[in-house]
């Protein structure tokens, strides 16, 4: 299997001496096309010579055992089937960067190593190159040393830290080593230790050192050199010269860079409530594989998973607690900490390289502190060998499809194959399920279980919609606030309680307009206007990135009557600094959160109470906890109901809902206000009195009249490409072959509501799947409409995207 977008596997010939020693699961290296060097996965070892090629030889074996097992593969080749990508996608999706090398990787010389005695011949010639150029690149290699199999000295290199190699900004693989000090063997006896101190009697830093480390080594730990220098408060340079002088000496060991406190509390005692649904879901198990639990927001979940994983762990199995986004990782990796402790890990894309490495080798090793795996989306990839119940939480969240790259993976779909694969029970929960869920639950595909109190029986918060036409027309309003939401942002804040607000698009405004022209300045990459923001004063594009200082004039008239239309959150957290001078004012959203602890930071000064008003987008809607929020406003309902997508309604629903359980999670009764320009929506009312099942039999209606999920399925087919006219009429001999093989089921085409980004144009045509129609003769019949489609000359470079269950 090779990490590259082809359905197929390829053959390769082996030697009976690496016949014996390879297995399933390891990686080689192997040349493929012309010249290039992949690192490759073992997926079958055979005797069946293929017949339209010449097998190559392997380049050589890059593993010791098998790094992935066969429950991964399988699993890997539904996703690859199911989603109708290739294998090689799902593949180099799965696996972290830096077990993958290949021939373009480009490797820098390490600065910090010296010792070049280490060094063999070979390895001597590339690092000399190296002084001479800043880079090479592994064809270079083959040329320097003049033979064809470099990638094993490539590999001493790396081990031996004098190279490092960039794959995008991560370097490889490196342990983590830390540096531990200890008296020298010559000084063991008592007797010398006199005759040390007196020698050290004019050196008085050295002395000091020597003192505090024998007050240190009383505890029979190892004493790292850090904490010696800071403990006698002395430089590393005191250090040294006390290990010049044959008196201490340097070891180091290597260990892992994220590693928990490992104080555990006993877990929770659930109240009648939670005890009641735990022994339900305990019973659906029984029958069922899947589970739902809708439980209303601050109803205590977690607790009730905690408990679920507590009687996993007993049996020595493994628990995958997925959760959609890595700001709620932050604050539920310290809840089940203080239970569980050192047996969690933690697996997600803002950690390094290095660090995702170490997890994938714990879970595939099942090490202790392998037994939980706490993760976004991709977790769902890690080497699990006995997995016994896998969380899903939130399960309703959009962010667990992947929707760029390939494979365009719904993670709590993969996640229920996954677990049936393992034998294992999976619980799906969520406050506002989605409707496809709740849908098979009451199908009875699913186990169903209820959880309809609060914890500590707090009731769910009081939620008034605010109509702002009337508020505009009697001229109630300051910027973007009503006067009833400001009043109720000074109560609460005069009862020393905390308030979010919310407001899904980050920045200032997202339309700068010619008060005299009317034109706004659009991105040259794009079809969308620029954001702008006010911090850096420049405008930007969400879509590419793109930024340009914010012009003085217009660029079509040239008059300076710049005007800002629509609000995002810089400008809500601006408008608040000047109503509410006294108080400190958090954002939370895409721009303040860069980093690996920007979550962290806002979080914990929220948590702390170091801020009284937080505004985010909907990173803040999604299962966090404050018990000191006794507001919620959200300051436009109305920009997600008018959302041209099915699910609009049902997502503006989750949203507002999720939102709304910020408020009051604690003792009193907490407020929401909504403001809005249509308050009779009848989402908003489902919202106001939090009624699920109106909003779920509504939309469930909708959805057969207009048969969309969860009655039809639903398969979306984008191309894309720099030429408008080829996309054009690519997308139009493709819909006529798709609407010559299934009718009017055929969506399109159409093209979306930013219809270029990054220069390239966009055409979509839905295809929609009957209950009654096989889904496995429909994929086939698609995938040979591509086929002839890509024998086109003209359409060749056309990007062709399938997306299954696009939504």
């Amino acid at each position: 299997m090779l990490p590259i977008p082809i359905q197929k596997t390829f053959t390769y010939s082996i030697n009976e001496e690496e016949y014996n020693f390879l297995k399933e699961g390891m990686r080689v290296a192997v040349s493929f096309g012309k010249s290039k060097i992949y690192t490759a996965l073992v997926y079958k070892i055979h005797n069946n010579e293929p017949t339209l090629y010449e097998a190559k030889e392997i380049h050589q074996i890059l593993d010791e055992f098998p790094i992935v097992n066969k429950i991964q593969l399988k699993h890997w080749q539904w996703i690859a089937e199911y989603y109708m990508c290739a294998l090689g996608d799902v593949y180099r999706a799965s696996l972290p960067s830096a077990f993958l090398l290949e021939s373009e990787t480009i490797i820098y010389k390490n600065e910090s190593f010296t010792d070049e005695s280490v060094l063999i011949d070979d390895e001597f010639l590339i690092f000399e190159a190296l002084q001479h150029q800043s880079q090479l690149t592994i064809h270079q290699i083959v040329d320097i040393l003049d033979r064809k199999k470099v990638m094993p000295i490539v590999n001493s290199l790396l081990k031996k830290s004098a190279i490092y190699i960039k794959e995008e900004i991560y370097e490889t693989y490196k342990p983590k080593l830390v540096k531990y000090v200890k008296l020298h063997s010559d000084y063991n006896a008592d007797d010398s230790l006199n005759t040390l101190l007196e020698e050290l009697s004019r050196a008085k830093k050295q002395r000091e050192a020597i003192l505090t480390y024998f007050q240190l080594s009383t505890s029979k730990k190892p004493i790292k050199a850090k904490e010696l220098e800071t403990k006698s408060n002395v430089s590393s340079a005191i250090l040294n010269s006390l290990v010049d002088k044959n008196i201490l000496e340097f070891y180091h060991l290597k260990t892992d860079r994220i590693h928990f406190k490992g104080d555990t509390n006993s877990l929770k005692k659930l109240n009648e409530f939670q005890e009641k649904a735990l022994i339900e879901i305990k019973d659906a198990f029984l029958q069922k594989d899947v589970t739902l639990l809708h439980g209303i927001t601050s109803s205590g979940k977690t607790e009730v998973y905690t408990k679920l994983i507590q009687e996993i762990l007993d049996k020595g199995q493994q628990v995958l607690f997925l959760l959609p986004e890595i700001a709620l990782t932050t604050q539920i990796i310290t809840r089940l900490q203080a239970y569980f402790g050192k047996q969690i890990s933690v697996f997600h894309s803002k950690y390094s390289m290095n660090e995702r490495v170490e997890v994938w080798n714990n879970v595939l090793e099942n090490k202790s502190k392998a037994q939980i795996i706490l993760g976004a989306r991709s977790s769902l990839f890690l080497p699990f060998s006995n997995l016994g119940l896998i969380v899903v939480d939130e399960e309703h969240e959009t962010s667990y499809k992947q929707f760029e790259p390939n494979p365009r993976y719904n993670a709590r779909d993969a996640a229920i194959v996954l677990a049936k694969m393992h034998q294992a029970k999976i619980l799906l929960g969520s406050a506002t399920p989605s409707l496809e869920s709740f849908f098979n639950a009451q199908q009875n595909k699913y186990g169903f279980v209820e959880l309809n109190r609060r914890f500590g029986n707090v009731q769910l918060p009081k939620i008034e919609l605010i109509d702002i036409k009337e508020k505009h027309r009697k001229k109630e309003m300051k910027g973007h606030f009503s006067d009833r939401l400001l009043v109720l942002i000074q109560e609460a804040l005069d009862e020393k309680e905390q308030i979010i607000l919310f407001q899904n698009r980050r920045g200032f405004s997202p339309i700068v307009e010619c008060k005299t022209c009317g034109v706004s300045p659009q991105c040259p990459n794009c079809d969308v206007s620029l954001t702008y923001h006010k911090y850096k004063n420049e405008l930007r594009c969400h879509y590419c990135n793109y930024q340009r200082a914010m012009p003085n004039n217009c660029s079509a008239c040239g008059s300076n009557t710049l005007d800002t239309k629509g609000f995002g959150t810089e400008q809500i957290e601006l408008e608040l600094k000047e109503l509410f001078p006294d108080y400190s004012i958090g954002r939370m959203d895409l721009d303040t959160t860069r980093g690996k602890f920007g979550y962290q930071k806002i979080i914990g000064a929220f948590e702390a109470r170091e801020i009284d008003i937080l505004v985010g987008t909907q990173m803040l809607s999604k299962g966090l906890d404050f018990d000191n929020v006794s507001l919620v406003g959200i300051l436009n309902a109305d920009t997600m109901l008018n959302f041209p997508d099915f699910r609009a309604h049902e997502r503006a629903y989750q949203l507002m809902v999720q939102v709304s359980g910020r408020a009051g999670r604690s003792k009193k009764q907490g407020n929401v206000a909504i403001q809005t320009y249509n308050p009779y929506h009848q989402i908003l009312q489902q919202v106001s009195t939090t009624d699920y099942q109106a909003m779920f039999k509504e939309q469930l209606q909708e959805r057969w009249q207009f048969k969309y999920p969860p009655y039809y399925r639903l398969i979306k087919i984008t191309l894309k490409h720099r030429d408008y006219t080829k996309v054009d009429s690519g997308i139009n001999w493709l819909f006529k072959a798709l609407y010559n093989s299934f009718g009017e089921h055929v969506l399109g085409p159409t093209a979306p509501a930013v219809a270029r980004i990054r220069n390239q144009y966009i055409k979509n045509v839905v295809i929609k799947i009957p209950p009654k129609q096989s889904l496995a003769n429909t994929k086939n019949q698609i995938q040979k409409i591509k086929n002839t489609f890509e024998a086109v000359k003209e359409f060749r470079p056309i990007r062709f995207i399938i997306d299954v269950d696009a939504y």
